[in-house]
């Protein structure tokens, strides 16, 4: 086999463009997520914009990106209207990548820079949080919001406060109204820095307030990440040595609130990603499409967990397809979860279709055990809502749902399957030692009480038993399941 070249822009064309985006992390997510949605722009409309990414912590994968000048492989897999996918995508609008401990005077340059529109974030869930012990002084800051802080009042500073070099900050944590804590975390800084800003205190906050746009945003793909078994087949397809590849599903959702000083339209202009066929919604709010996802996507996959497991099955896309299974799930999700959501039936019926193919997967072995973690708070907060809607609206309860939430306390009651496979559940030790007190009994009356009582489980919910034929139902199943089996039980709702 003949040696491979290295990936970089001696052996590879790379594009250059005006930076317009400063990206605060470099790893998988955001480089098969929002620098393909970029580079996508950039092919498909004039949006003609580059990337520069900003090392969030004082250690990550700056150098590595720099020594391949920023370039590298996205393998996309999936199916996308029923045809298998897979398909590897060079992408080349990172143009560089700073250290901003090593290289604090090439972060404070940023903000100097007039093409500088955007700044979009993946700094973990504890990324977006408020941290007392900065200063304005530190170079940089620990938090990122304290960075960028400190980037907003270099960036007043260098432009005089003008109007039109605000920023767009569209943060990709996994938080529900990211935006919103971010934007709340800023003024935070911006109170605690008073005394160092000086005369300019209030006009550097008025400028922050009018003339920067903090949108709260929702993002859905899948990334696995590096893809360590295949590595050496993919570098013998694209006919190079990166060691940078990123896989990652078909799949792509990004909705963006826009900021409440700016209209959808106005973001639309600046971010052209529709224009590019790309599955990026701008919106008044992202809370019907984060209900969509959790209801749709998660709801689903709790309550299929359970019932594939004991039905015999193991992963995902065998549920999926199963002859009795699959038209379980389907009947959970189109009959039942979407019936309580409030967007056009069009557009949740077109999700809840890519949901499926997402589900069917052909290069994902997704096991039904890694979805059992913690299933009680999963239901709590992703069916249970569901239910309660349902009963309300329709007047009776979704027998698929109830049949779910008894596969989920039967899982817990542990011993072997059928054909002598483990059933190990996992779950807050609390949460275990009630359902091996309950199960002890052998009294399925008793357990099924004792799990709805349980208003520590379902938080805000209460009391489970007083939700009118619940309890019946509940431990219906329960007897079923113990006596028929759970295929047969199921075949019973269907």
């Amino acid at each position: 086999m003949a040696k491979l070249p290295a990936l970089n822009k001696r052996t590879a064309p790379k594009s250059a463009m005006p930076e317009r985006i400063i990206q605060f992390g470099e790893g998988n997510f955001l480089r098969a997520f929002v620098d393909w949605i970029v580079w996508n722009m950039n092919a498909k409309t004039n949006f003609n914009g580059s990337v520069v990414i900003v090392q969030p912590i004082d250690r990550g994968m700056v150098q590595w990106l720099n020594g391949q000048d920023c370039l590298y492989h996205v393998n996309l897999q999936g199916r996308l209207n029923g045809e298998a996918v897979n398909q590897l995508d060079r992408i080349d609008v990172v143009s560089r990548a700073i250290d901003p401990y090593a290289q604090h005077w090439a972060y404070q340059a940023l903000a100097e820079q007039p093409e500088i529109r955007f700044v979009i974030s993946n700094t973990t869930e504890a990324g977006i949080a408020f941290d007392p012990s900065c200063k304005l002084s530190d170079a940089p800051a620990s938090s990122y919001p304290g960075k960028l802080t400190q980037l907003l009042w270099n960036r007043f500073n260098a432009f005089d406060g003008d109007p039109t070099k605000g920023l767009i900050i569209m943060p990709c944590e996994l938080i529900f109204l990211n935006g919103h804590h971010l934007k709340d975390c800023i003024r935070k800084y911006i109170e605690l820095w008073k005394e160092d800003f000086g005369e300019k205190a209030a006009a550097f906050s008025e400028w922050f307030e009018k003339y920067n746009y903090v949108c709260a945003t929702l993002v859905d793909r899948i990334v696995p990440g590096f893809p360590r078994n295949e590595i050496a087949q993919i570098q013998e397809k694209i006919g190079y040595k990166d060691n940078l590849v990123v896989q990652a599903e078909i799949f792509h959702l990004w909705v963006i609130e826009k900021a409440e000083n700016m209209t959808c339209e106005e973001l639309r202009k600046e971010f052209p990603a529709d224009q590019a066929g790309l599955n990026v919604l701008i919106a008044e709010s992202e809370a019907p499409y984060h209900e969509r996802k959790v209801t749709l996507l998660n709801g689903p996959h709790t309550v299929l967990s359970p019932v594939a497991y004991l039905s015999g099955i193991n992963i995902v896309r065998d549920a999926l397809h199963h002859e009795v299974v699959g038209p379980y799930i389907k009947k959970v999700q189109y009959d039942e979860l979407m019936q309580t959501l409030n967007l056009p039936m069009d557009e949740l019926q077109k999700f809840a279709a890519d949901v499926l193919e997402r589900f069917d997967n052909p290069y994902v072995d997704h096991q039904v055990t890694s979805i059992m973690l913690n299933s009680f708070p999963k239901f709590q907060a992703r069916d249970l809502p569901g239910v309660k809607v349902y009963l309300e609206r329709k007047g009776e309860l979704p027998k698929g749902l109830v049949l779910g939430l008894a596969a989920i306390i039967t899982y817990y009651k542990g011993g072997t399957r059928a054909d002598g496979a483990p059933i190990q559940p996992n779950d807050d030790q609390k949460i275990m030692d009630l359902l091996t007190e309950l199960w002890a009994t052998n009294d399925t009356r008793k357990v099924a009480e004792g799990v709805l009582a349980a208003d520590w489980i379902w938080g805000e919910h209460g009391n489970l038993n007083t939700i009118p034929g619940l309890t019946d139902m509940v431990e219906g199943f329960l007897n079923d399941i113990q006596s028929k089996g759970m295929l047969e039980t199921v075949k019973s709702i269907l």
